[in-house]
C-alpha cells in the first residue's frame, strides 16, 4: 500500500498533530476504525501518540511518566509490550485488507532501560503477511531529546498475529460506514 499524509479525524495521545500515513490508492485516508476513539484506548490513556499507520510500518512515541514506570522510575515491561503489541495489530489489521486481528504469540526482550522524562518510539514492521498469520517486529528506542532521533535500543519483540478472524456482527458497520464518510479513494 502506498503511504500519503493523512488528519487523523479525532485527537492522538500527547497533543500532536494527528498526522498520520494512510493506506489510500491516491495516499488519501481509508481509517474503518470507530470514529469515537483512537487506534488503541489503553495506549492513548497512557500518552502514545501514533505518527506513521501503513500495512508497512508503524510508529509512535511515548512520554515515559509516572504512570508507565515502575517503582524504580524506569519504563515498566509490561507497557513496552502492550506497546508492541498493539503496534504489531494496527499494521496487521491495514495489512490484512482491514480484517480482525488476534495476537497470538509475543517474544520480548528488554535490552535498556527508559528512565521517567524519556521519549521512547516503538517502530514495528512486518517479517511474513500470509492469510492466516502475520509476523511482525517490533523495535522500541529510546529517543535523542536533542535530534528527535532514536538513540538507543530499549527493547525488541517478535509479534505474531492471527488475520484471519471474522468480524463480530455488531462492529461490521463500523468499517463500511467510516471507509464512505472518510475515505477519498
Amino acid at each position: 500500500m502506498a503511504g500519503g499524509k493523512s488528519n487523523w479525524p479525532w485527537p492522538t495521545g500527547g497533543g500532536g498533530s494527528g498526522a498520520l500515513m494512510a493506506g489510500g490508492k491516491d495516499g488519501k485516508s481509508s481509517w474503518p476504525w470507530p470514529p469515537d476513539g483512537p487506534p488503541d484506548n489503553a495506549l492513548h490513556s497512557l500518552g502514545m501518540e501514533f505518527t506513521t499507520i501503513t500495512a508497512g510500518e508503524v510508529v509512535g512515541r511515548l512520554l515515559v511518566t509516572a504512570t508507565c514506570c515502575q517503582p524504580f522510575k524506569v519504563l515498566g515491561g509490561g507497557v513496552s509490550a502492550l506497546m508492541a503489541e498493539a503496534s504489531a495489530s494496527i499494521g496487521g489489521y491495514i495489512a490484512s485488507g482491514y480484517r480482525r486481528v488476534a495476537g497470538v504469540q509475543m517474544s520480548i526482550n528488554h535490552m535498556r532501560s527508559a528512565h521517567l522524562g524519556e521519549t521512547v518510539q516503538a517502530q514495528a514492521k512486518p517479517i511474513h503477511l500470509g492469510r492466516t498469520l502475520q509476523v511482525w517486529e517490533v523495535e522500541i528506542w529510546r529517543i535523542d531529546p536533542s535530534t528527535s532521533e532514536c538513540k538507543d535500543l530499549v527493547s525488541t519483540a517478535r509479534v505474531t498475529l492471527l488475520c484471519n478472524l471474522p468480524t463480530p456482527e455488531d462492529l461490521k458497520h463500523y468499517e463500511q460506514d467510516f471507509i464512505k464518510k472518510h475515505a477519498k479513494l
